[in-house]
């Protein structure tokens, strides 16, 4: 057969793929259309605040007409986009030299979210068969717009979400099913297309030359590598893809932010050696998951994650593979069980010898090595020695992290053979970032950043760190359920800590009752909007009781509570206000006015001291309010009916049912308003109100994904101070920062998001402990290959 006959005909058996492949996906997306109706039923039959009750109703009846069309337009979207991936192309193409519209920003936001969801699951099956398509193409990768690609497949879906009628705002309603089914769905269309083409002999087995390709030295041969024959299982494609796998990983796993990669070879014999160990990546995948910086971070540390998995892959270990692991040999699992503890540490009884000096790290650093030494020589398999060469390297790098103290540092040696073990039982510890195992290491390490040694020493913290590691000690046959266990009950134990001193404390309940005066502020000027609105009230009396009373009312919810009497008293001299102000054509209602005026004026006295109104300012309310009654008296304003009255007081006394927690924005929160509201002193706190400008919506997102035990330097007012993120209110609308000398910092979000925006707030770390362990130990095996199985 001539050499254009079987290009024609590997092109088409690739076609063939793609369109098995779109029907496996259709199926499920006609799957999806009525899960997506089941969630939004159930939604409606789940609590929720008033808000989002109506959301959920809105969504749910605009489903029933729009399911059909969302579900018909995405599989012909796809079919067009298998059809004509060219033109697509092209359109993609013209549109850089364009203005982004923001519902496609919105779109592509969405999309990325749910794609890196399904790709955490699938990535092994999509691996296989881009390799397998890329040999017969002949191409150096995938094109952007190629259907294979998840991010494709569903940006598709998304935008036809949209263009059949329905809002954006109502797909965080099913996207927790949407990216749970079709993990599953796309991950076995992904399997059975790889199934295919090794039926027709494409790489039935995909070895690591196949993977991955050094830079050549010599310019590339054009066309495509002959077929391989059902068995021998050999024969990749050499060409350019190396370099642009080089191009796409320097930047995914460097840690820096770039543009687009030029086209140009790497240079220097070190990019060359790791050209293997790098995978390429989307520019515009790289663009949709860089929404917040936080989810950049998250993005690079996949990227991570994603270089040390295709190292294992590429070690030559043919028996390692994430999807087929083997238990350790009898000689390495008895050896790990003998070495739990590091020889010349420990004490008998368990107890750390000298463990807060420099010298303990070291010691322990040295018995690590050589235990590390000793398991490599027992271990049978090349991928077992992979395995606890990189977790070693894993833990010499946390020993060597000075900003923790060193007896943190010392116990968290104690896990380097529990992690050990679980590394060669679980494949998903070297491939995720949420492995338990990992989030344990990385949120005990984040709360410690900010202590010196003699400031844990002896501490709450340090014993609950001790007991965590004592507990994965002593159940390390239990995998990963022993991590999470165990991480659920430190971030229990982390709530409290942190704000377990009398001042951060005593600034909590400040915020707190802060926050919830606020709220209640704004939900009861709400409701009283809704109960007037029908109302003849006059302009004068609306404002009072919407800019004065609805405050009123709120700080005497918060100071004694909804029901006391004096609460429910200022509640009533709300209907008793509106009766007043109506027209009192009638002799005994004006007699009625005249006996209980006094009473009246002296409530409304009492409600704005109750503020810290100043008595010029209460003296212009009440005058406001004296010259309605009087016109009232004269029936110069309209009547309000007694049914209307007596049905707002009802509402009234039982005003807290209706509060929601939407609304709240930025309060003109300080120390003295505070304490004029609520009677508190402030004093040991710092309500930060100024600096930074307006932040933009990546940044407010990014506020509300910080991680309570955080350390981060805080510049205000021009003084520097080393804080921890001790605490978020229940509505996620205040936050609280402590310094080591007990001093606190009360953050609204939108002050919060400006003071990051600006450099004002600084995170201590960019990367997880985990992370940087990974990368480092990556670092050492680029320079120094063969100790990976040496």
């Amino acid at each position: 057969m001539s050499t254009q006959a079987s290009m024609a005909q590997r092109i088409l058996l690739a076609q063939e793929t793609r369109k098995r492949f779109l029907a496996e996906a259709g199926r499920a997306m006609v799957e999806l259309g009525v899960v997506a109706r089941q969630r939004l039923t159930e939604l409606m039959n789940e609590a929720a605040p008033s808000r989002d009750m109506q959301n959920r109703r809105d969504a749910w009846t605009l489903y029933q007409s729009c399911q059909t069309g969302w579900v018909e337009g995405t599989l012909t979207a796809w079919q067009a986009a298998l059809k004509a991936p060219a033109a697509a192309s092209k359109r993609a193409s013209d549109g850089d030299l364009e203005l982004v519209g923001t519902d496609v920003v919105e779109d592509k936001i969405m999309a990325s979210r749910l794609v890196l969801s399904v790709m955490e699951n699938v990535s092994a099956e999509l691996n296989d068969l881009r390799v397998r398509i890329k040999l017969l193409e002949g191409a150096q990768d995938l094109q952007d717009h190629d259907i294979f690609r998840p991010e494709v497949l569903l940006l598709l879906m998304i935008e036809q979400w949209s263009l059949a009628g329905m809002p954006r705002e109502a797909w965080p309603l099913v996207n927790e099913v949407a990216s749970t089914l079709l993990t599953q769905r796309i991950n076995q269309a992904y399997a059975n297309a790889n199934a295919l083409l090794i039926r027709q002999g494409v790489l039935p087995t995909i070895e690591l030359k196949d993977r991955v390709r050094r830079i050549p030295s010599a310019a590339p041969r054009s066309g495509p590598s002959p077929m391989p024959s059902p068995a021998s299982g050999r024969g990749a494609p050499e060409g350019g893809a190396s370099r642009r796998a080089a191009q796409a990983g320097s930047d995914t796993g460097g840690g820096s932010e770039r543009g687009h990669v030029s086209g140009g070879a790497p240079s220097g014999h070190a990019r060359s050696q790791s050209a293997g160990f790098f995978g390429s990546a989307s520019e515009e995948t790289r663009m949709l998951t860089s929404s917040t910086p936080l989810a950049r971070a998250r993005s690079r540390a996949q990227g991570v994650l994603g270089q040390l998995k295709r190292l294992l892959l590429g070690s030559g270990a043919g028996d390692f593979e994430a999807t087929h692991y083997e238990p350790p040999s009898p000689a390495l699992a008895a050896a790990i069980a003998m070495r739990s503890q590091p020889a010349g540490v420990y004490s008998g009884a368990g107890t750390v010898l000298d463990e807060d000096s420099p010298a303990a790290v070291v010691r322990v650093a040295g018995e690590l090595r050589r235990t590390t030494t000793d398991l490599k020589n027992k271990a049978e398999t090349k991928s077992e020695k992979a395995i606890i060469e990189i977790v070693a390297l894993m833990f010499q790098a946390i020993l060597q992290e000075e900003r923790i103290p060193p007896s943190i540092r010392v116990w968290f040696a104690r896990l380097q053979m529990p992690v050990l073990r679980l590394a060669l039982a679980e494949p998903d510890f070297f491939s995720t970032l949420t492995h338990p195992a990992r989030e344990l290491i990385d949120r005990m390490g984040s709360c410690v950043m900010g202590f010196d040694a003699s400031g844990i020493s002896g501490s709450a913290l340090e014993t609950e760190i001790k007991r965590v590691v004592q507990v994965i000690e002593q159940y390390p046959e239990t995998g990963r359920r022993v991590y999470q266990l165990v991480y659920d009950e430190f971030q229990k134990f982390l709530a409290k800590f942190l704000t377990g001193r009398a001042s951060t404390q005593k600034a909590v309940s400040v915020a707190q009752q802060v926050e919830q005066k606020e709220t209640l502020t704004i939900q009861y000027t709400i409701e009283m909007r809704n109960m007037l609105k029908d109302m003849p009230v006059r302009d004068e009396i609306r404002e009072f009781l919407f800019k004065v009373w609805a405050e009123v009312l709120a700080v005497a919810a918060v100071r004694k509570g909804p029901q006391h009497a004096d609460t429910l008293a200022f509640k009533k001299t709300a209907t008793d206000l509106l009766w007043a102000a109506s027209a009192k054509p009638n002799r005994n209602d004006r007699a009625r006015v005249i006996a209980d005026l006094p009473q009246l004026l002296q409530k409304l006295r009492a409600g704005m001291t109750l503020l810290g109104v100043a008595p010029s300012e209460q003296q212009r309310h009440i005058q406001t309010v004296s010259d309605t009654l009087a016109d009232a008296f004269l029936s110069k304003t309209q009547a309000i009916g007694s049914e209307q009255i007596a049905a707002m007081a009802e509402h009234l006394a039982h005003l807290e049912n209706f509060v929601t927690d939407d609304g709240l924005g930025d309060l003109p929160l300080d120390a003295h308003s505070i304490e004029m509201m609520l009677g508190i002193d402030a004093s040991a706190m710092d309500v930060v109100t100024d600096g930074g400008s307006q932040p933009s919506a990546a940044m407010l997102a990014w506020a509300q994904e910080l991680q309570v035990g955080a350390w981060f330097s805080l510049d205000h007012n021009g003084q520097l101070a080393q804080v921890q993120f001790a605490w978020r209110s229940d509505r996620k609308h205040l936050h609280l920062f402590a310094s080591t000398t007990g001093h606190c910092y009360l953050m609204q979000t939108g002050r919060l998001a400006a003071y990051l925006q600006a450099g004002l707030l600084l995170p201590q770390e960019e990367e997880t402990l985990t992370v940087r362990a990974t990368r480092d130990a990556l670092g050492k095996l680029e320079a120094n290959p063969e100790r990976l199985l040496g």
